[in-house]
């Protein structure tokens, strides 16, 4: 069942990818991007919604947010790779592998049902959690970012924390209680928090400049 939570933090991440998207295309450059971290949401929605290929399309709102999501994350990556013609001369050099690997980890660990489908479910849940650690380490990295690639990491992080409340609100309304999907979260938006006073401090005060 949808609430206003669940829809605003739905439309606060269609809002980042198409900020990434605008920033992209309007410097035609991906300096500051983090293709490693667009790569992992990819698999994230490839993994998450691998039911697609079962036709179990569920809500008309659920099918047309996937399709988007997978659609628009596509076409990020192809224009990142369109403007960079060397990524790693923008220190995108994260090993996601460390990310990977042990979100498989937990996936095998934490899940409702060993089955296929459910284990590349709880895995999307344990890499969306880490995803945007490459775009962290490469904004800490360079020193500084743009103001359409803070925004577009503001967004993401909006979005995670937009979901804390959706989840108190299916648990008292709905009583649905996601211990896998809330846990994930806490640890997603965690990794955000640092960023979200980095944001308020830098750019609310009109300057990029971000710590080392």
């Amino acid at each position: 069942m949808l609430n206003i939570f669940r829809v605003l933090g739905d439309m606060a991440h269609l809002v980042s990818i198409f900020i990434l998207i605008h920033a992209v295309e309007t410097k035609k450059s991906a300096k500051g991007i983090s293709l490693k971290t667009q790569l992992l949401y990819a698999l994230v929605f490839i993994t998450r919604y691998f039911n697609l290929l079962t036709f179990e399309f569920g809500s008309l709102y659920n099918c047309i947010l996937k399709l988007l999501f997978l659609s628009s994350t596509f076409y990020s990556i192809y224009i990142i790779k369109k403007y960079t013609k060397e990524i790693t001369q923008y220190v995108d050099n994260f090993p996601i592998s460390y990310l990977i690997v042990p979100s498989f980890l937990m996936a095998l660990i934490f899940n409702y049902k060993f089955s296929f489908l459910e284990i590349l479910w709880s895995f999307s849940l344990w890499l969306e959690a880490l995803s945007i650690l490459p775009q962290l380490f490469m904004l800490q990295s360079q020193g500084n970012g743009d103001l359409l690639t803070t925004h577009y990491i503001f967004a993401l992080g909006l979005y995670r924390a937009l979901y804390i409340p959706n989840w108190i609100y299916r648990y008292y309304y709905e009583d649905r209680f996601d211990p896998i999907s809330i846990f994930s979260g806490i640890i997603q938006t965690l990794i955000y928090s640092d960023f979200f006073y980095i944001y308020y401090q830098k750019v609310i005060k009109n300057s990029l400049k971000l710590p080392a």
